[in-house]
């Protein structure tokens, strides 16, 4: 039964530090909430159950969480470590029980499986971490023989435990009959007038049951976060993390420390990333793309070869490969770039499909549109798509020209080889080949005298 595993995970506090409507575990971490970089990492482990203690703003976590197969503990009173984690006794299994935090979001999974190796009926795990500044952190006391034997919180201990740098992290792990057997026993008779779950290593030590101490690979993973300061710490933390993964599998980052990932990013080989880009959702780039500073790419897969001009944002779309874009364009929601087709500066793309080789040039906007291969969109450009009430398309074949400053009012299409002279407003289809054109005669007054301004 010992294979089974229970994970408890804390996340009960209000987070007063933060000074934030939303719940401390709520506020993200590389475009994730903490607790879920919690949640996944705890999935890794092939839980039995995953309980989450919560309490303040319990019902604003139930709804960010409900996609999650995890079950919620009540904690109405937030009366210590001790007395949330004794909310879910009665939820546990016979097996191991690991308790994880949901403010300490980086902890990796092959640290607590590591931990969780060394639990059984005699002997209990403990993370621990030795820091050069231990402010704030309860400290582990060892015995003679070199066991640990206490966690003195910081509040109740002597300046001689305060010279002590080995620190508790929190995450434990113990059988669930350790755990049933010692919570009756915590005790509130402390500085801070709570139950501490770090207790029980004093239990363990008089119940004759080892407690076997582990340390992560860094301290980051067990940096916790209670303010918004240590919050950015740790934003810079993941993110330097992200950048050395992306330059070990090849990808060329101008400056590792001006990159943001807040999600996945997938790359080939030979990319290269600009300074001040931010990539969310789920990102992939293709062999030889290259992508200018300050961009912003959200769900989006670019092609091959494609290169995207400084200050561009793209979301929801495609590009086949070899795609010019930017700079400043936006591909917004359900725009798709065929082989070689090129978006170029101050465009908006919506909801259209530009084929192969196709030119967007600038200051335009297309919108719920179909362009077919080699067409050409003069500048200034526009798709009419919106009557007030109903979006309506626009259909633009091979090779057709649209001359600048055209409005194209949908739905309507212009054939094959078209062209549409400058200036215009297209509102019925124009026909493979032909010319349409709508354009008020010229008129000219001689010698007009100009407006002067009255004294």
């Amino acid at each position: 039964m010992h294979d089974e595993l229970d994970i408890v995970v804390l996340a009960a506090g209000q987070g007063t530090r933060m000074r934030s409507r939303l719940p401390k575990v709520l506020h993200k971490l590389a475009g994730k909430p903490m607790v879920r970089h919690v949640l996944d990492t705890a999935s890794g482990l092939n839980p039995r159950q995953t309980q989450v203690v919560i309490g303040h703003g319990g019902d604003t976590l139930r709804e960010a969480l409900a996609d999650l197969p995890v079950r919620f503990s009540f904690q109405a009173e937030q009366k210590g470590t001790g007395h949330a984690v004794a909310q879910t006794l009665e939820q546990l299994g016979h097996g191991k029980v690991l308790v994880l935090y949901g403010d300490v979001p980086l902890i990796r999974r092959d640290t607590l499986a590591a931990l969780l190796e060394r639990v059984d009926e005699e002997q209990m795990g403990l993370l621990t971490v030795t820091m050069d500044n231990p402010d704030g952190y309860g400290r582990i006391k060892r015995d003679a023989a070199g066991n640990a034997a206490a966690i003195v919180e910081q509040k109740d201990a002597s300046a001689a435990e305060l010279a002590l740098t080995e620190c508790n992290t929190g995450i434990m792990a113990m059988t669930a009959a350790q755990l049933k057997r010692w919570m009756p026993r915590l005790s509130a008779d402390n500085a801070q007038g709570e139950y501490y779950l770090t207790d029980v290593i004093t239990m363990a030590a008089d119940d004759g049951v080892g407690v076997a101490t582990a340390q992560p690979a860094t301290r980051v993973e067990v940096q916790g976060v209670n303010n918004r300061a240590q919050m950015a710490e740790l934003e810079r933390a993941c993110q330097r993390g992200y950048a050395e993964q992306l330059m070990a599998d090849g990808v060329a980052l101008a400056d590792p420390s001006r990159v943001d990932v807040r999600g996945t990013l997938s790359c080939g080989h030979d990319v290269f990333i600009d300074v001040g880009c931010v990539f969310e959702g789920d990102v992939s780039l293709g062999e030889g793309v290259q992508v200018g500073p300050y961009c912003v790419i959200r769900d989006a897969t670019l092609g091959a070869d494609s290169v995207v001009a400084s200050h561009s944002v793209l979301e929801h779309c495609v590009a086949a490969g070899r795609n010019a874009i930017g700079p400043y364009a936006r591909l917004r929601p359900g725009t798709r770039l065929a082989v070689a087709a090129k978006v170029g500066n101050f465009v908006e793309t919506k909801n259209a499909d530009v084929g192969e080789g196709s030119k967007i040039n600038h200051l335009s906007y297309i919108g719920d549109a179909a362009l077919g291969s080699g067409v050409n969109i003069g500048a200034g450009t526009i798709t009419c798509n919106y009557d007030g009430v109903n979006k309506h398309r626009t259909r633009i074949d091979d090779h057709a020209f649209i001359g600048s400053n055209t409005s194209l009012v949908a739905p309507v299409s212009v054939g094959q080889g078209a062209t549409v002279g400058a200036g215009s407003t297209i509102a019925r289809d124009v026909s493979d080949h032909a010319l349409g054109l709508t354009r008020a005669p010229q008129r000219e007054k001689a010698d007009w005298p100009r407006p002067q301004k009255r004294d």
